[in-house]
């Protein structure tokens, strides 16, 4: 709810939060691996400025494939197209297993 206001319409911008999960089924999971390794290595990334390097980083990916799922789904195409609506950051990562039982209530 936004507060006390009885029109959600304004001429003021608004923050909002979008929750959600998503569940996938990653069919080819070999596919997905070399897609976000081919992100990692043309993402423009100073490597000298890193903790890893580019080889051990791409390892990682290998070695997991949830964190080469979340490595390479973009949240901010959820309000791609949404007029009046632009995405402004947000959170996400991919976890194995059931989903977790979270309950998010509004501050």
């Amino acid at each position: 709810m936004l507060g006390a206001m009885t029109d959600a319409v304004t001429t003021e911008s608004v923050t909002l939060h979008v929750y959600c999960r998503l569940t996938v089924n990653v069919t080819d999971p070999r596919a997905l691996v070399d897609h976000a390794v081919a992100d990692l290595r043309k993402a423009d990334i100073d490597w000298a400025a890193e903790e890893d390097d580019l080889a051990s980083a791409v390892a990682e990916l290998r070695a997991d494939l949830a964190a080469a799922l979340g490595s390479v789904v973009d949240v901010g195409r959820m309000v791609e197209g949404l007029p009046g609506v632009a995405a402004r950051g947000g959170l996400c990562w991919a976890e194995p297993g059931p989903p977790r039982d979270i309950v998010l209530r509004a501050r």
